[in-house]
This record gives C-alpha cells, sequence and structure tokens, in this order.
C-alpha cells in the first residue's frame, strides 16, 4: 500500500470556508423547498464519497488524504442545491458519480480538473434526463414521509405540488406582459423567481464571506454580474410581452449568484490570472443569458460554465500577450 499523501491545508480550508459559506443558501432553500433539498444533500454527498473511493481504491491510492479534503462535499453541495427537490433517487446519484468520475479523476483527480465537476455532472444529468430536471416544486412545505415516498417512488404527491420555474414561465409566454406575469404566476416573486430571489440573496451573503476572507478573487464574479447585467439591460424592452426579463430579474432569478460566487471561481478549472478570470466570468454571463432566452434551457448557466472552461487556454494566451506588448 502506499505511503500516505499530505492534505493540502490550503485546499482543505478553502473548502471548509466554502461550505460554510454555503449554509445560508442551504437553509434558505430548505426553507422554501423543504426536506427534498436536505434528501438530495444526502443522496449527493453519499454517492460522490462513495464514488471518489471507489476510484481511489481503483487507482491502488490512500483513501484519506483526498476524501478529507472537501472537494467532493463542496461539489455534492453545489449538485444538491442546483438539482430539482423530490427529484428521483437516482438523479443526485447519478448526477454526483458523473461529478467525480468524468468531471475529476478522469483527468487524475483533483487539481487536474479541465472542466468544473458540479457542473459537468448537472449538464450529464440534464441533458440525459431533461424531463425530471424540469420538474421543480412549489415553495411550500412538504413532510418529509411525503418527501421520502415521492424521491423513492412508493408514493405521489398532490398535482399541484409542482410547477414551472420563473424562466421556464418566461422563456414559453407569448401573451402576457411582465406585469402580468408577476400578477398571476405564482412562480415569480417580487423581483425575480419566487424563492430563488431570496435564495440568490443567501449565495451572495455566502460570497461577500468568501471575498472577505479571500478564499475566492472578485475578478470572475463581477465579470459575469456585469456582463449579465449589461446585456440583459441591452436586451430588456420593457414589461411587453416579448420581454426577456429585466437586469435585476436575471440577477435574482435560477442559480445566477450561486454561480458567480461558488461555481466560476473553482480554481481549477477556471482562470488563473486577473485579466482571464474577468473575461471568463464576462463569458460566463453572456453566454447564461443568450441560453436562458433563445436556447432550449431555461437556465444555461452549467453550459455557459462547461464552455467557457474549453476557452480558458485561450484567455490566459490572451491576457499574456498583451501583457507583453505592453511591457517597454
Amino acid at each position: 500500500m502506499p505511503p500516505l499523501e499530505p492534505v493540502d491545508d490550503r485546499l482543505q480550508q478553502a473548502m471548509k470556508w466554502v461550505l460554510l459559506a454555503l449554509l445560508p443558501g442551504v437553509f434558505v432553500a430548505f426553507w422554501f423547498y423543504g426536506w427534498g433539498v436536505l434528501i438530495n444533500l444526502i443522496l449527493t454527498a453519499l454517492s460522490a464519497l462513495a464514488a471518489e473511493a471507489a476510484v481511489l481504491q481503483l487507482r491502488r491510492r490512500p483513501l484519506m488524504p483526498t476524501l478529507s479534503d472537501g472537494s467532493a462535499l463542496v461539489s455534492a453541495t453545489l449538485l444538491a442545491l442546483a438539482l430539482p427537490a423530490y427529484c428521483p433517487w437516482w438523479l443526485p446519484i447519478s448526477a454526483a458519480a458523473s461529478a467525480m468520475l468524468f468531471g475529476k479523476h478522469l483527468y487524475g483527480g483533483v487539481g487536474n480538473n479541465p472542466f468544473n465537476p458540479a457542473m459537468l455532472g448537472f449538464a450529464l444529468v440534464m441533458v440525459t434526463f431533461p424531463q425530471p430536471m424540469t420538474h421543480w416544486p412549489s415553495p411550500h412545505g412538504v413532510d418529509l414521509l411525503s418527501g421520502l415516498q415521492q424521491v423513492f417512488g412508493f408514493g405521489k404527491l398532490p398535482d399541484a405540488w409542482a410547477q414551472a420555474t420563473a424562466l421556464d414561465s418566461l422563456r414559453i409566454n407569448k401573451s402576457l406582459t411582465m406585469d402580468e406575469l408577476f400578477a398571476s404566476n405564482p412562480a415569480f416573486g417580487h423581483f425575480g423567481g419566487r424563492g430563488a430571489e431570496w435564495l440568490n440573496l443567501a449565495f451572495l451573503a455566502g460570497g461577500a464571506l468568501l471575498l472577505h476572507r479571500r478564499v475566492i478573487s472578485w475578478h470572475a464574479p463581477l465579470g459575469m454580474l456585469a456582463s449579465l447585467f449589461i446585456i440583459s439591460l441591452l436586451c430588456w424592452n420593457g414589461s411587453g410581452s416579448d420581454s426577456h426579463g429585466s437586469p435585476v430579474f436575471h440577477l435574482l432569478t435560477g442559480a445566477t449568484l450561486l454561480g458567480a460566487f461558488f461555481i466560476i471561481t473553482e480554481p481549477v478549472s477556471g482562470a488563473k490570472s486577473p485579466g482571464a478570470r474577468l473575461l471568463f466570468g464576462a463569458g460566463v454571463g453572456v453566454l447564461t443569458y443568450l441560453i436562458r432566452t433563445w436556447g432550449g434551457y431555461p437556465d444555461g448557466l452549467a453550459f455557459a460554465v462547461l464552455l467557457m472552461n474549453l476557452c480558458v487556454p485561450a484567455l490566459e494566451r490572451f491576457i499574456l500577450a498583451r501583457q507583453n506588448r505592453t511591457v517597454p
């Protein structure tokens, strides 16, 4: 058996802070969607750790240094928050296992992944199982027993327990103005999606903590949020029936702030230099809006992140070339 490898203390401390910063989002998601969030979290965490342990055993590598660094738990938590609450049990298991196998260990483990593992797992189940991935519950309480029955398939919740999300409703809207949508559609809250606007504010609070502790830098979040705000402002035509939503709507709906502070700041698959991080974030913001508005998926964050992961080497070379040209 090979000797134990030392745990990267910086990585372990960073993952602990990320998990701590995600707690407000977990609490708010539980408040609105109930036990399904915690069921997702348990299933993704157990699946991610089990998949990682299995791969390490096959590679004849020690378990504890890798399992204890916290990176698998961070990916599992991100997936639990991104997946619909009360989705079938095999969906979070498939997403978490795919994230570990195809997003992380296929490339040699932590520190080598060119793609964000959580977003790769999410994108794979979104493409493979599109119907259950769009089956979001209404923001109301469901008791634990009913939630378990729904997740494990031995019972059914009432017919009205699920609804289309605000992004879905806006994308298929053909006749109602924005004011009418907000007034009549229960998926809409005050400024964004009902529940999602508070959830995004919770992720903003967690992101502020990470910035304060210097776990992440401000470049990628600023690039993403600024570009999403600008493009949605330029394409916004007010409250008409063909409106694509205001800038505030796009900032407070879907997984916008989760993506800005917890996903695009992933240090391995993201850009490294400050300038490249700004461009990386800006690309994610623009692509997210384009996919939301004209693509086939209501929230294109995962696909936007994966596409920009492919562009990271080119962004780094571009910034380096500009720096070299400016050196006298």
